[in-house]
């Protein structure tokens, strides 16, 4: 199948496709004389391998691990776990620093009159970089 025919069935962009081919994620396709890419049933396979990498928030670094443990037969679990260990580590922190901001924002917003006069809290914070914000 063609590059459009695999976005298509792969829920990538014809884009994304060309990327991951170039930074070597997935193999180089083959060409016809035409030079025109085909893709086959196995790129379509390591497409959602990628793609559902990347949905559970993977950096491309750890997809190219994640692919080289999958494609390893022989590979040990452990090593495997221990990635996907790291990972949730990692969207932890990026869960506590959203919920931060989250409360932050909602702080600010609280103290916001909202009514027609000129003073803001939150423009204010933002002017001084949090060093005010309301506590």
């Amino acid at each position: 199948m063609n590059i459009g025919q695999a976005a298509k069935q792969s829920g990538l962009s014809a884009k994304m496709i060309r990327y991951y081919e170039s930074i070597g994620l997935l193999q180089a396709a083959t060409r016809t004389d035409s030079g025109y890419r085909l893709y086959g049933a196995n790129d379509l396979h390591t497409l959602a391998f990628i793609k559902r990498s990347r949905d559970l928030g993977f950096t491309l670094e750890e997809v190219g691990k994640l692919l080289t443990l999958w494609q390893d037969r022989g590979r040990a679990s452990a090593d495997v776990k221990a990635l996907a260990h790291k990972h949730i580590v990692e969207l932890n922190q990026k869960i506590e620093e959203l919920a931060g901001l989250r409360d932050t924002l909602q702080d600010l917003v609280e103290h916001c009159q909202g009514n027609d006069r000129p003073d803001c809290p939150i423009l204010k914070d933002l002017e001084s970089g949090g060093c005010c914000a309301p506590k």
